[in-house]
């Protein structure tokens, strides 16, 4: 179907520890259009972790089928990940994995210096744009260790998208920031699906789930439950009840 982003059909993935095999998923049947916003649960080892880093083709499976935006993940070569990586997926987690002797705006061009095709004035409007996108354009000239928590993530989120990546995997995203720079996050997110961006966010705190549209559960590798969230929590409205904090 045209809508369609992600098509996965009957993946299994196994690791050999020592003598035993863990399943880390267990035939997972999973279809995501373009444009949805989908929070992943479960606890610790119940295989969303695993399923995250399959549709960011950084793992391959050890069975069954994912196409992502048309194309056959399993024919791919190790060059045409990375390449799908870099064009299609953008990924952000708890640890926001900035280089801590590089501004914001370096930060955010690194991946635009995989293409090419751009020239320095390109790269530079397209940085700005990120930048300006996860309101954080004014520190654009700090370095990390000037920037808060919440700051350094919108940064890491600008490098995310700066490629207009299709899709923006979450791994916890808010797992190392305060109760109100969370719900921040949680709004730029929103924008960025309010704007077309697929966003999946992988987490094991149902209160921050529940900014997504769809929830799906996992438990020791399979899908218990996939659901519309009919309740969807508004971070934007949600700020504005919150007290507000100075800011470092």
């Amino acid at each position: 179907m045209p809508n369609t982003l992600i098509k996965i059909e009957n993946m299994s993935k196994t690791y050999q520890m020592g003598e035993s095999v863990v399943h880390a998923l267990r035939n997972v049947d999973l279809t995501i259009n373009k444009g949805e916003f989908v929070a992943i649960m479960g606890a610790s080892g119940s295989g969303k972790t695993t399923l995250m880093n399959l549709i960011g083709c950084l793992d391959k499976p050890s069975a069954g089928s994912y196409i992502l935006d048309g194309i056959d993940i399993h024919s791919l070569n190790d060059n045409e990940l990375s390449d799908i990586r870099n064009e299609k997926i953008g990924f952000v987690f708890q640890s926001f994995y900035l280089l801590p002797r590089t501004t914001a705006f370096e930060n955010v061009e690194l991946p635009l210096l995989y293409s090419t095709n751009l020239n320095l004035h390109q790269r530079r409007e397209k940085v700005l744009q990120a930048l300006e996108t996860v309101k954080i354009a004014e520190r654009s000239h700090h370095f990390p260790n000037q920037l808060s928590g919440g700051q350094q993530q919108r940064v890491a989120i600008a490098r995310a998208i700066v490629n207009q990546a299709l899709i923006m995997l979450a791994d916890e995203p808010t797992g190392n920031l305060d109760s109100r720079t969370s719900v921040e996050v949680l709004s730029v997110f929103q924008e960025l699906h309010r704007n077309g961006i697929t966003v999946i966010l992988v987490t094991h705190e149902k209160e921050i789930a529940m900014y997504a549209k769809r929830l799906i559960i996992f438990k020791d590798g399979r899908i218990i439950s996939d659901q519309i969230n009919n309740n969807q929590r508004n971070a934007a409205e949600d700020l504005k009840n919150l007290p507000k904090e100075e800011e470092d």
